[in-house]
């Protein structure tokens, strides 16, 4: 009942200040729409950026050779550590919290499909390899299996930038290549991924082959790294540590010492990052939030000018009977109102705005991040969160001054 009345006037009010109150509400419209654009291109970057790092590594530990720094059981520092195929098993059958493992052995090769060719640098690796670094298979091919690992198969797993330049339009699944001289089989081309992290080029240009088939081509022992994945990203520190004293053990290094066997937590990573983007985000909010305040202030100037215009009126409520609080919640009512109106156009045109920025291309530079906004619910909660605020706050003060009012002193107000 007293909402609708409430209503009715303000509805009034606008007519008598209708061009102060559309400016309002434009300034309003604008300190909303900057403040969730902020916000949506903030998060969108954030995501796109934990994503690269993922792509290039989904919560693993990524183990090096290294050297010992410290000394240990009368042995000497200086000591290369260089593993071999058997430490993944090792690993994998002496800490039950590791959930796969793969080596790694890597070099520098020449690719040629007829008259084409290309430089790349291709990995012996295990199949799990596809979901410790996100190299999915597109449609129509596969990655590396078991049995390909078991008969040392020579097939051959590529990534999209190398596949183009070999093989431009053609379809390249099932196809011969050589590498270095030796055929091999295509049976995959990964998936176009963003990816911000990486060694040896990106994997949009690695070529990856069994594990067991590198092996017998180049006859190496020593693998170069060693990929982890625990059951849990939680558990990546103890992980680490387990690894440590299992081949300190095997190689007679000191478990505590980090440069025997260099390891990179991509969990603790990943991390470090989201705090960085939070931190980002909550940046965004303010300056987004400060602007929707300078458009409060416009509200506020309004809505004082409306208590002195309904000073008279004000004061006839008050002799009829009319409680204090019901005049303090009516001019709240009333700023908050024109706050929301200006809300949602804002949110409106945002989303209209974000949804036209997704409709531009944004696979190569800068527009891969920036082009890709996101309006989350943290997004959208802390908006209207803001958008609230501000309206109760800009229609609390001259909320006050009405409810104030002396009914006498108002009955002879002019």
């Amino acid at each position: 009942m007293f909402s609708f009345f409430w209503l009715k006037e303000f509805l009034e009010d606008v007519q008598k200040q209708k061009t102060r109150a559309i400016l309002t509400t434009v300034a309003i419209a604008w300190g909303s729409l900057t403040m969730i654009l902020l916000m949506a291109f903030g998060s969108g970057l954030s995501f796109r950026l934990r994503e690269g790092l993922l792509n290039a590594a989904d919560r693993v530990l990524m183990i090096w050779n290294g050297q010992t720094s410290k000394k240990f059981e009368g042995l000497p520092t200086g000591r290369e550590i260089r593993m071999i195929e058997d430490d993944a098993r090792l690993l994998r059958e002496s800490i039950p919290q590791i959930a796969e493992v793969s080596p790694q052995m890597g070099k520098w090769v020449r690719l040629r499909y007829g008259q084409q060719s290309a430089s790349t640098y291709m990995e012996g690796v295990y199949p799990c390899f596809e979901f410790l670094r996100r190299m999915y298979p597109a449609q129509g091919g596969r990655f590396l299996n078991e049995k390909d690992l078991r008969e040392k198969r020579r097939v051959v797993f590529l990534g999209p930038e190398v596949a183009e330049e070999l093989f431009g339009k053609e379809v390249p699944i099932g196809k011969t290549i050589t590498i270095d001289g030796v055929p091999f089989t295509v049976v995959g081309i990964m998936v176009k991924k963003v990816q911000t992290s990486m060694n040896n080029g990106p994997d949009s240009r690695r070529a990856v082959i069994p594990f067991s088939t590198f092996q017998s081509i180049y006859g190496w022992k020593t693998i170069h790294q060693m990929v982890v994945k625990p059951v849990r990203p939680m558990a990546s520190k103890f992980v680490a540590q387990e690894i440590r004293r299992v081949l300190g053990k095997k190689y007679k290094f000191d478990p505590t010492d980090e440069n025997a066997l260099p390891i990179w937590d991509i969990a603790e990573v990943a991390k470090i990052l989201d705090k960085i983007f939070k931190g980002m985000n909550i940046f965004l909010a303010i300056l987004g939030g400060m602007t929707l305040v300078i458009a409060g202030v416009g509200v506020a100037n309004i809505m004082y000018v409306v208590v002195k215009e309904r000073t008279r009126e004000i004061g006839i409520k008050r002799a009829c009977g009319a409680k204090r609080k019901h005049i303090l919640f009516q001019f709240i009512f009333e700023a908050t109102l024109m706050a929301v109106v200006g809300g949602i156009i804002g949110f409106l045109l945002a989303i209209g705005i974000v949804k036209l920025v997704w409709l531009i291309p944004a696979e190569k530079g800068a527009m891969q991040f920036l082009g890709r906004p996101l309006l989350s619910l943290p997004v959208i909660m802390t908006s209207i969160l803001v958008l609230g605020g501000v309206g109760i706050l800009a229609g609390l003060f001259p909320a006050r001054k009405a409810a104030n009012v002396d009914p006498i002193e108002a009955l002879r107000y002019e």
